[in-house]
């Protein structure tokens, strides 16, 4: 059955207030911040992985204030804030740091539709960095600590008939080095910086929707490949296994293809005769309904999609291990993805800009995405489940063990609970970004670690990954402090060329990192006199002909050399640096803008090409 989804914004007065926002200063900015709507950013389903017919969206502009944490809810607030961009951002029409000692507050009104009355209302965050409490009209309805995932509450007992008043209490403490931040710094410095500007806030899409008492609140796919089978767990609220069950429908090129139905709480197997596969050249997607049904009736129904596909390693007859996709060798190749914006920082302005950066880089002939020390909203990974690209999903990191933190030197008995607090911080939120996307088909490795920045307990942390997600392959410390655990063995090299150094005869050997070629372009920089680079080249001709040179040597070790004890080894995967310029760097594929591709695009998608598909038979 086709699902219309309706759209309700909250009109009133919006569109006068609409009018007086404007990006905030001077700095550079994308292309698309002028298709930005003030009165409706993001206006896009927020969650493809399961979609409802009817939601409101509650982006827009709210009041705001900054206050100390002492400070009760404000009664006058600063201004307004265009939520989600982040507050840090020109986009939010605010552009102000938050510091440490201060909290912020977001305020607005909505009402429910009339359609609505009798249903339960869910209140949906994407995410909020970093730890929110939420109140509909005075009262508490929800908690969430974590800066990358979403939440929900049931509000339907705190509304009243009328206008209610949505109010969200921030916390963000950027500097602590206790929470997970990536690559946001509070000061993150200027040339030869790596970090990059502070994200606070809420930083993605605001919604509500209509449910019956007994809802699904989630749907786990899980493919089997090797059993032509998919299995779909559900969860519902309230449900019961002896009068509830679940029904799944699934559907390729617009014609059911298979069914399956079990109750609450039990797994539904779906067999597919001749799946059709999912690879970066065939992205191929089954569409899903999902119906609960209490007591014979249907009180819920949720769309959703799968698709079929395996991740895995095998060794070759000379020894050498590969990854696979469907049992098939396949090298994986594609670009250091950093996931920011000059104008949204960790949002991107609209959708169209969010699924730019995905189609060029498919574009370019590669045929995945290391994302790195970011989690992006869960239409990122929807684009890249129907074009085609596999994605290496980072774990933003605590901090660098420089800095303050290295787990190596812990005196558990005098650091006062630190090392303690970094641990189930981790924990907790690594197990929610594993729980959110598990069902998201284009991620195909979990990283937990980089470079050994606030690396810990690896083997534990490796074990922990693979309890939570058994079916995808796991790198361990990408170019980081090297254990015999995780699927593979990955290494960085910024030399020109770079070389296959070390060598693993018990699992497959990746490039994490290389490249870092830069260009400087006049006019798209972040700030014109503060650039970062491994190296500069004074045109598009000369910084191609060196990514090209470099991607020979990775495309040689590719296909196989022999080390200097005659040992057969090989580069299973390689991750060049990076898709566009952030802030002072300036190592880019495109400007930070994205108004400039810096190299001859020909030339590099047809090296590119011959790379992703060198292990081709």
């Amino acid at each position: 059955m086709k699902r219309i989804l309706i759209l309700i914004f909250m009109t009133a007065s919006i569109g006068v207030q609409a009018q007086s926002w404007r990006p905030a200063g001077d700095r550079l900015k994308s292309a698309w911040v002028e298709k930005v709507n003030p009165a409706a950013p993001l206006p896009e389903y927020p969650r493809p992985i399961m979609t409802r017919g009817e939601w409101q969206n509650l982006n827009g502009l709210w009041n705001y204030a900054l206050a100390s944490e002492e400070d009760l809810c404000p009664t006058e607030y600063d201004g307004q804030i265009l939520v989600p961009y982040p507050l840090e951002s020109s986009l939010s029409g605010v552009q102000r740091k938050m510091r440490r000692d201060q909290v912020l507050w977001y305020e607005r009104t909505f009402s429910i539709p009339e359609s609505w009355q009798g249903r339960d209302i869910l209140l949906h965050f994407g995410a909020v960095d970093h730890e929110a409490i939420v109140y509909v009209n005075g009262r508490r309805v929800a908690s969430h600590v974590g800066g990358y995932t979403a939440f929900s509450a049931n509000i339907t007992s705190a509304l009243r008939d009328g206008d209610n008043r949505l109010t969200v209490r921030v916390v963000d403490k950027t500097e602590d080095r206790l929470q997970p931040v990536g690559k946001q710094r509070l000061y993150p410095g200027g040339n030869g910086s790596i970090w990059y500007t502070s994200v606070s806030g809420i930083w993605q899409t605001v919604w509500m929707e209509p449910v019956a008492k007994k809802h699904i609140t989630d749907i786990r796919t899980t493919p089997d490949l090797d059993g032509s089978r998919f299995a779909i767990d559900v969860k519902a609220v309230d449900a019961v296994p002896s009068t509830d069950k679940v029904e799944v429908t699934m559907s390729y090129g617009g014609k059911v293809v298979a069914q399956g139905s079990a109750p609450v709480g039990q797994t539904v197997f779906v067999p597919v005769k001749k799946p059709q596969l999912w690879t970066p050249d065939t992205p191929n997607l089954y569409q899903m309904s999902v119906r609960l049904f209490c007591n014979g009736k249907q009180v819920d129904e949720a769309g959703s999609y799968a698709a079929m596909r395996k991740i895995s390693v095998a060794q070759q007859a000379d020894g050498i291990w590969r990854l696979q996709l469907n049992n098939k060798n396949l090298f994986h190749f594609g670009p250091l993805d950093q996931g920011y914006w000059p104008d949204g920082l960790y949002t991107a302005p609209t959708d169209e800009a969010l699924k730019f950066d995905i189609q060029k880089t498919k574009d370019w002939g590669f045929n995945m995405i290391r994302k790195h020390m970011k989690v992006e909203p869960a239409r990122w990974y929807y684009y890249c489940d129907v074009i085609g690209l596999m994605v290496w999903q980072d774990m933003p990191s605590i901090c660098r063990s420089d800095q303050g933190w290295d787990s190596r030197n812990w005196n558990h008995q005098k650091d006062g609970g630190h090392a303690a607090a970094v641990e189930a911080n981790y924990f907790h939120e690594w197990s929610e970004i594993i729980s959110e996307f598990y069902s998201y088909p284009s991620i195909v490795v979990w990283t937990p670690f980089n470079e050994a920045w606030g690396q810990f307990k690896t083997p534990e942390v490796i074990e922990f990954t693979r309890q939570q997600d058994p079916t995808r392959l796991i790198n361990p410390a990408s170019g980081g402090n090297h254990y015999q655990c995780g699927d593979f063995l990955d290494l960085h090299d910024y030399a020109r060329p770079p070389v296959l150094y070390l060598n693993d005869t018990t699992r497959p050997v990746v490039l994490g990192e290389y490249g870092g070629l830069g260009r400087h372009i006049v006019g798209h920089r972040w700030v014109e006199s503060d650039a970062t680079t491994y190296v500069n080249y004074k045109d598009a001709s000369e910084l191609t002909d060196s990514y090209v040179e470099q991607g020979e040597a990775v495309l040689k070790m590719a296909k196989g050399i022999q080390m200097k004890d005659g040992t057969p080894a090989a580069f299973s995967a390689a991750v060049y640096t990076q898709t566009t310029d952030v802030e002072t760097e300036v190592n880019g594929l495109m400007t930070y803008d994205r108004k400039v591709m810096k190299m001859d695009e020909a030339r590099i998608r047809a090296i590119n090409s011959a790379i992703s598909h060198s292990l081709d038979k």
